[in-house]
């Protein structure tokens, strides 16, 4: 018989990293951007649709999509580092315990 597969990787982190340093390269951080992407070049080439400050766009378009699901308690106040009620992880199971 056949052995079940594997699942897949999550491809998630990788992509993360990938984003966090072509973040990274365009701003004050540069060198720590190049250690953390060496031999990524083919990967900026095949994402070469993608903006240095692509990672900060989905940043500021998260906010937005979770209030209209689950409102903060301040709004307007947009942050990644937020808790309880203004927190980008917010739930409404977890809202219903706080």
């Amino acid at each position: 018989g056949r052995e079940p597969r594997a699942p897949s990787p999550c491809p998630l982190p990788a992509e993360l990293y990938f984003l966090i340093a072509r973040f990274l390269e365009d701003g004050p951080c540069q060198q720590a951007a190049q250690v953390g992407t060496r031999g990524r070049a083919d990967g900026v080439k095949y994402y070469r649709h993608l903006a240095p400050d692509h990672l900060l766009q989905i940043c500021h378009r998260l906010g937005p999509l979770l209030e209209q699901e689950i409102p903060q308690s301040v709004p307007g106040v947009q942050t990644l580092l937020g808790a309880g009620r203004q927190s980008l992880l917010r739930t409404n199971k977890s809202m219903k315990i706080v």
